[in-house]
């Protein structure tokens, strides 16, 4: 390797090169290669961790993606995850980039959302909730409204602060006092937080909404109750990276609400993953495995060659 220069892409001057709808056409295009492989490797100190998730693509490429979790570094006035993203060549397996691991994360989440949103959304949706306030539903507030430029959005969360917070930086956004009400009244839910218990009732959900699920990401995580899940017809972004692992699906599978059937396709169906019709509810579960990590930052890479970098 001595004598190549690999690029180092950094969040602000990589993110100013990207666009939301054309990096869901990427993973459009990622999903019509040859299925990923996928692992995860976890290594833990104590209360730190670090975290690779790995996947290879057939005709795309490897990355790893590194994350190093220390929780006891907000105190000392350093973030509390770090990392990077490698990427390989597919042609030799040689290093071709190296990419920030808050890049690649933002755009990886809220990309597979707006991925499925495309697919399975009314296209006159035009009332947009999002559920959570933090780094996460900054970005579904980018990402929705390149697909979704004269939706009204709405912002709901635990601590009305944080919601005000945001909503002042984003002219026009309004704040929900009650998140039964401001569900009712939506055309698309899209919730991230790192609930463990049920936030959304499937009793709230009208017909014709897009129900999008981020936040839970463990076993004992769920943002959906079991009603939500029988009164939606219900798609993952992956079956590998969610069906047995994230609670969601996982639990209710488990103690047989729903059969593993009810789990009508992954983005690797595209004949099945659609809306049918304008009054049926869909609910989408993003998972974002590491092969979401790879085609994203493939696409951050090619964006960057692109710029004469």
């Amino acid at each position: 390797m001595s004598g190549i220069s690999v690029p180092f892409i950094p969040f602000d001057q990589g993110q100013a090169l990207l666009d939301w709808l054309e990096l869901t056409d990427a993973l459009d295009a990622g999903h019509r290669l040859p299925k990923a492989k996928v692992d995860d490797i976890f290594l833990y100190r104590d209360a730190d961790t670090l975290l690779n998730r790995a996947a290879w693509i057939d005709g795309m490429g490897l990355a790893v993606k590194s994350a190093s979790v220390f929780p006891g570094n907000p105190a000392q006035g350093v973030a509390m995850v770090n990392g990077a993203v490698t990427l390989f060549s597919d042609r030799d397996g040689t290093l071709e980039a190296l990419v920030d691991f808050h890049l690649v994360t933002k755009w990886k989440t809220a990309g597979d959302s707006l991925c499925a949103a495309r697919k399975l959304a009314r296209p006159d949706s035009r009332n947009i909730l999002i559920v959570g306030a933090g780094t996460v539903g900054h970005s579904l507030r980018e990402a929705y409204g390149a697909a979704f430029p004269d939706a009204q959005f709405t912002i709901w969360n635990r601590t009305a602060a944080a919601a005000h917070a945001m909503a002042a930086k984003f002219p026009g956004m309004q704040v929900a006092q009650d998140l039964e009400t401001a569900v009712r009244a939506a055309d698309i839910v899209t919730s991230a937080t790192m609930s463990t218990e049920p936030l959304l009732r499937g009793a709230w959900f009208q017909p014709g909404q897009h129900i999008d699920l981020i936040g839970a990401y463990r076993p004992d995580m769920r943002e959906a109750d079991d009603e939500a899940l029988l009164r939606a017809r219900v798609f993952v972004d992956s079956y590998d990276t969610t069906v047995g692992h994230i609670g969601e699906v996982k639990t209710p599978i488990e103690s047989g609400v729903i059969e593993r059937s009810h789990v009508l396709a992954d983005y690797y169906q595209p004949q099945a993953f659609q809306r049918h019709s304008a009054d049926e509810i869909t609910l989408f579960k993003n998972g974002g495995g590491a092969h979401l990590d790879l085609m994203t930052s493939r696409y951050i890479l090619r964006a960057w060659q692109a710029a004469g970098n």
